[in-house]
């Protein structure tokens, strides 16, 4: 069991997570129960899965969890493309939130590459 706390990953998913609170809010209201709320929780589940993984008392619990959050920084990736191709956010907006998108991804396979 480690402090998830610690890890950069962990700190770069939550900074997406409140990046996803914050982009999310410009969608239009009727997206609320669907597209809004879909990122939201796909982002936070992200964080989530690292500090259930942090939790397990085994090096594959932990590396199960980091392939979940894998997984869902896969859909927040598509919900933001989603939200691009229907106007719901600019370029830029989509540009800015892909880097960190991107980052989070490239950080939870490097962890989960030193932990094989």
């Amino acid at each position: 069991m480690q402090d998830f706390r610690k890890l950069k990953v962990w700190e770069k998913a939550h900074q997406l997570t409140l990046e996803t609170y914050k982009l999310s809010a410009k969608f239009p209201r009727e997206e609320v129960y669907a597209l809004t709320s879909q990122a939201r929780r796909a982002s936070a589940s992200i964080g989530l899965n690292i500090v259930e993984g942090c939790g397990r008392a085994t090096i594959p619990d932990f590396k199960h969890f980091l392939v979940m959050a894998t997984g869902s920084a896969n859909e927040v990736d598509y919900c933001f493309i989603l939200a691009l191709d229907l106007g719901y956010i600019n370029i830029d907006d989509y540009k800015r939130i892909q880097k960190t998108i991107e980052e989070v991804r490239k950080m939870l396979v490097s962890l989960i590459n030193k932990l094989k």
